[in-house]
């Protein structure tokens, strides 16, 4: 029997959406008030899934505890209270919500192995949201 689990978590975090691949112009007309050169912060809300089989002795598709612990060591403490812009994967990216999101699935199917990774959403705001299902999910 196969179950998904979706597990949230929240960090708070700046950016400016800004590539140098393209003119100062050009920048404030794809990213307007996003491209503001001090910044600005976002509380993000982060839902990772994952599914597998129901344990017969647990009752879980994985250990709840050892997935807090991976999200906390690994996205928690990696992201929150960044400049996103200032981090390694975003030195060639722009750190729209997309790249990160893109950014956190790659880190969570890399590390975290007690259930399969089925998708990455975050909430950038109430009107706001990004889904990464990885190269086969698109």
């Amino acid at each position: 029997m196969k179950a998904h689990l979706t597990r949230r978590c929240m960090f708070s975090a700046s950016h400016r959406l800004h590539s140098e691949e393209m003119s100062e112009a050009e920048n404030r007309a794809t990213y307007g008030k996003c491209n503001n050169p001090y910044g600005h912060g976002h509380n993000y809300m982060v839902e990772v899934t994952v599914s597998g089989p129901v344990d017969d002795q647990t009752g879980m598709v994985c250990n709840l505890v050892d997935l807090d612990g991976f999200l906390h060591n690994h996205i928690l403490e990696r992201y929150d209270h960044q400049n996103l812009n200032l981090l390694p994967e975003f030195a060639k990216d722009v750190p729209t919500t997309e790249n990160l999101c893109i950014a956190i699935y790659d880190i969570v199917k890399r590390g975290f192995h007690q259930a399969h990774l089925e998708k990455v959403r975050i909430e950038e705001t109430m009107m706001n949201s990004f889904e990464y299902s990885g190269e086969n999910g698109c």
